[in-house]
């Protein structure tokens, strides 16, 4: 068996599709819920109003899309693993890319039902500082921040 080549590169919207259905998929299996938006909308959203503000980046193994991260020097908005490459350290690289970009911390949020995230980011020395649900799926979540020691 071929060794598969893990090729971590910025977002270009060739993959657009794939990196949709990608994240809706392990969004869904992460908080049990069906996605509210439309994929239509969703592939605004990516295209057009993610990349405002974020730097979006995709972990591609055979041209396959298998994670993506967006992130500025200060916030973490999206990380999503695709749910049959989840625990081989994937998030790791894309969560150590944000993090060496950032000015010296990063705040994310994640919702309370995603217990897989919430050990993935506290295991990587994000600390709670925030509860509360004030997203779309109206869902209790959480507020984490990292501060570079």
């Amino acid at each position: 068996m071929k060794k598969q080549q893990i090729l971590i590169t910025t977002y270009h919207p060739k993959y657009a599709e794939q990196t949709v259905a990608m994240w809706r998929d392990s969004k869904e299996q992460a908080i049990g819920k069906k996605e509210l938006h439309s994929v239509e909308s969703h592939l605004y959203f990516l295209n057009h109003i993610l990349p405002e503000e974020f730097q979006i980046y995709l972990v591609l193994i055979d041209e396959k899309v298998v994670g993506m991260i967006a992130y500025n020097e200060g916030e973490i908005s999206q990380l999503y693993i695709h749910i049959r490459y989840q625990g081989l350290g994937i998030g790791e690289l894309l969560l150590d890319q944000a993090k060496a970009h950032s000015t010296g911390g990063l705040t994310l949020h994640t919702f309370e039902v995603n217990k897989n995230a919430q050990r993935f980011y506290e295991k990587h020395g994000f600390k709670i500082i925030g509860r509360g649900n004030e997203n779309e799926e109206n869902l209790p979540d959480i507020t984490y921040e990292w501060l570079r020691k």
